[in-house]
């Protein structure tokens, strides 16, 4: 694997800085994330919305997320990490402006998409930082590390919209109009993110000018990589959207009261928070196909399990298993991405990842709902089941079967040069 290696050169970040400049604002992104998951769909009915069209709103986001996963990293090629997170972060702040404005649903709409599109440079930005300024041997705790802080602010945010609506229904007007209020805690979570983001220092400059490569050339170049480990990370995409639906509806089909659904899910995310870090910890420790298989067979196992799951006992174990296997995963995708990336295109390919990662997110709840009504929900719960071991056996056949960090003849970072790596795919993914 080829990510370039700060070792190589001494040029490495603190932990108090990425603390402060990639982890707390990426929390605080996940605040903002979670305090609204929960009401878009309200304030889209509040204008007139049917269903179907507060669902179309609610989509924008995955759908501006992936319409600027490419230009994105096209983005940071050009003008680098810190600015295209100032221009990512300046984006964001208009979408989060037209949220609390709520004047119609046209506005609240684009306000969606906005942040969507501005969540595609944030993640991209972040990644190729950490790529650049991380150590190999410590490169995946602190990516997951990244990751649980985003789930950790989305399992939080909630709780803030709960006191905020709570305290707003004693009121006079019975809560009407105050979903605004919860946007205003959006707006300033990404406000404040975006200039922790913003005030960064640069990361080390690549031996070659990123800014030559287009992502089409980089594409064809890298295509060896991409169509041998892409499919892991679109099917791990897929499971992840999946199983925000599947679960759900299957617990409401057997008849589950929404109150115990919510609780299963609280409980099952904070399950999945706390095993974020000791995930990054195994991936440095054990290697990514070490902690990738299992943990893809883990989730397959839970959504194939999903139909035999006929009493709240059997939604709660599935819940679990699903939500360890989902925090085993995190940072995985993010972690063999930078891994794989090339020093000389290093947003460029990071871009290409990304999108195949978002493009299973996004594509996986229409494909759901499709097959649910074709075959019915059971069905079409086992056939996630069945892509997520399609993923365990991606990873399994392509990650290298060994973890040796630091060592050249593996990693060849430091001496391999940016024209051999551009003519050259790595011995590592070619296994």
């Amino acid at each position: 694997m080829r990510g370039s290696d700060p070792a190589c050169t001494g040029e490495t970040a603190s932990a108090r800085t990425l603390a402060l400049h990639v982890h707390l604002p990426t929390g605080l992104l996940g605040v903002a994330g979670g305090a609204t998951a929960p009401i878009v769909v309200l304030a889209a009915l509040a204008h007139g919305a049917s269903v179907s069209q507060a669902g179309l709103v609610v989509a924008g986001g995955g759908l501006g997320m992936v319409t600027a996963d490419l230009p994105a990293g096209s983005l940071v090629a050009r003008i680098g990490e810190r600015w295209s997170i100032a221009i990512g972060s300046a984006i964001g702040v208009i979408g989060a402006l037209l949220c609390v404005a709520d004047v119609s649903l046209l506005t609240l709409g684009a306000g969606v998409v906005l942040l969507g599109l501005a969540q595609a440079v944030w993640g991209l930005a972040r990644q190729s930082y950490l790529t650049a300024v991380v150590p190999f041997g410590q490169r995946a705790r602190a990516i997951s590390a990244m990751a649980g802080m985003s789930r950790l602010g989305f399992f939080l945010g909630p709780f803030i919209t709960a006191v905020i609506l709570g305290a707003e229904t004693t009121g006079d007007d019975g809560g009407s109009g105050h979903l605004s209020y919860v946007f205003a805690v959006q707006l300033a979570m990404v406000v404040i993110a975006g200039v922790l983001f913003a005030t960064m220092a640069d990361p080390p400059q690549p031996r070659a000018r990123t800014v030559s490569l287009p992502i089409r050339r980089v594409a064809a170049r890298e295509r060896g990589t991409l169509l041998r480990l892409g499919p892991g990370a679109l099917a791990l995409g897929a499971v992840r959207a999946s199983r925000t639906v599947v679960l759900p509806l299957w617990a409401e089909h057997i008849g589950m009261s929404g109150a115990t659904i919510a609780l299963v899910f609280g409980v099952a995310g904070a399950l999945d928070v706390g095993l974020s870090y000791p995930a990054g910890v195994g991936l440095d420790r054990f290697g990514r196909r070490a902690m990738a298989v299992p943990a893809m067979t883990l989730y397959a196992a839970g959504l194939l399990c999903i139909p035999l799951a006929d009493s709240e006992a059997g939604v709660w174990i599935v819940a679990l298993v699903v939500a360890s296997a989902n925090g085993l995963t995190n940072g995985l995708v993010m972690t063999i991405g930078a891994d794989a990336a090339c020093e000389d295109a290093r947003p460029q390919f990071l871009a290409l990842w990304r999108l195949l990662h978002d493009g299973g997110s996004a594509g996986a709840p229409a494909a759901v709902g499709a097959l649910a009504g074709l075959l019915g929900l059971g069905a079409a719960s086992a056939c996630t089941g069945l892509v997520g071991l399609a993923g365990a056996v991606v990873f399994g056949v392509f990650l290298p079967r060994t973890h040796r960090t630091g060592e050249a003849g593996i990693l060849d970072r430091c001496e391999r040069s940016s024209s051999e790596s551009a003519r050259r795919v790595s011995p590592s993914m070619a296994k």
